[in-house]
């Protein structure tokens, strides 16, 4: 599993051609604060029961608020034989921090 810095997100973000899934699995009240646009949500919990909502040769792009849950789900996620998982560093606090100054934060 990669890990990106919320700074090298940014980044790759303005340039990929193709553009990752970013998937957030926060739970509803946490993304309704603050998201990053685009983003799908599929709380941590449900992660199991909705693997079938998800493309397993996507890259996919795990957040959450501080990367401790978006991390077990991208080895989750790498275990059921997803190829192409990243892990955000820091999560949305880091994102809010040090990328998005005006973002709301909780």
């Amino acid at each position: 599993m990669r890990e990106l810095e919320v700074e090298e997100l940014e980044r790759y973000l303005e340039s990929a051609e193709v553009k990752p899934l970013l998937l957030d699995v926060r739970q509803p009240w946490e993304f309704e604060i603050c998201k990053l646009e685009g983003s799908m949500l599929i709380p941590m919990s449900t992660i199991p029961s909705r693997l079938d909502e998800l493309d397993k040769e996507q890259e996919t792009v795990v957040i959450c608020h501080h990367g401790i849950r978006s991390r077990r789900v991208a080895l989750y996620l790498e275990q059921a034989g997803f190829s192409n998982v990243i892990n955000l560093k820091g999560g949305m606090a880091a994102w809010a921090q040090n990328v998005d100054p005006d973002m709301a934060t909780y």
